[in-house]
């Protein structure tokens, strides 16, 4: 990641529009950006997921539907669960159902294509700060609404939460952002002229 044109761009962005404040004008990453770049689908239906715990909690909630007991106490060296206040552990999911078997039955596939596809969403469309958690809220869609996954509006939801991250880093107390941050640096590289220095560079050996 490009630490340095990130910070650029979050200096220049302004919350009360979603847009980057620049001297040429105004400008921001839009809904078209994001499906050129991704290919998600921007059409469909909204994700609007409630983040409220079911009755039973999100661990019975995960156990129903994937056959894992989640444990309550902290494990390997760690200070919280792997469930813990609605985030849960990628690393510790991925350890704890291992490979598929080569004969595996429909019903396994299936299963481990929901893992397959909580990783990809926690882990890389809508990673937090910490990169290893996600929240459980997005289970709701990949475990209760499989046969509308593909209907969603994916590139949505990443916008969304580009914008929303964007927003947080405008306080000065922030340190990190999550989010899809690499489509934000690969659209700006897309407009180096706004988000670079105009300094003059001087070349090696012209002394």
């Amino acid at each position: 990641m490009d630490n340095n044109l990130l910070t650029a761009m979050v200096e220049r962005w302004r919350k009360e529009t979603h847009t980057f404040h620049l001297l040429e004008g105004e400008m921001t990453i839009t809904l078209k950006n994001v499906a050129m770049l991704t290919e998600l689908p921007i059409d469909g239906d909204a994700i609007i997921e409630s983040s409220h715990k079911p009755l039973n909690g999100w661990g019975q909630f995960i156990s129903e539907r994937l056959g894992i007991n989640i444990p309550e106490e902290a494990q390997e060296g760690r200070r919280v669960p792997p469930l813990h206040k609605s985030m849960l552990l990628i690393p510790w999911l991925v350890r704890t159902v291992g490979e598929l078997p080569e004969d595996a039955t429909d019903a396994q596939i299936e299963r481990y294509a929901r893992i397959y596809l909580i990783c990809l969403v926690g882990g890389f469309l809508f990673p937090n700060k910490s990169g290893g958690n996600m929240h459980c809220m997005w289970l709701r869609v990949l475990l209760e609404d499989w046969d509308e996954i593909g209907r969603k509006s994916w590139g949505s939801a990443c916008l969304a939460m580009i914008y929303s991250e964007l927003c947080k880093c405008t306080d000065p107390k922030t340190k990190q952002a999550g989010g899809l941050m690499f489509i934000l640096q690969l659209w700006g590289l897309g407009a180096p002229s706004y988000f670079r220095s105009n300094l003059p560079c001087q070349q090696l050996g012209s002394r």
